[in-house]
């Protein structure tokens, strides 16, 4: 994930203290769905503590699926095309 290798690169450690943070994230929507805000009208959104990201994440009858780990400082949409 390039944004763990940008904060890896500015501080050791830090890039790793990412990826934990957007697993607990992760596990956090997955155990509980409907923390996140509604986004738009399919997704939700859940920010990950300590960065300025946010999981981007849609509700399925029977499963979810994260759309973008997206940077919340970039323009609005940027990660659609990614």
């Amino acid at each position: 994930m390039a944004a763990a290798q940008f904060y890896e690169s500015h501080s050791p450690g830090l890039g790793l203290d990412f990826i934990a943070e957007v697993r607990r994230a992760t596990r956090a929507v997955a155990t509980y769905p409907r923390i996140g805000r509604r986004f738009s009208k399919n997704l939700h959104r859940a920010l990950v503590r300590r960065f300025p990201y946010g999981l981007l994440y849609e509700l399925r009858a029977d499963e979810l699926l994260i759309v973008a780990v997206a940077h919340l400082r970039r323009r609005p949409g940027y990660w659609r095309h990614r």
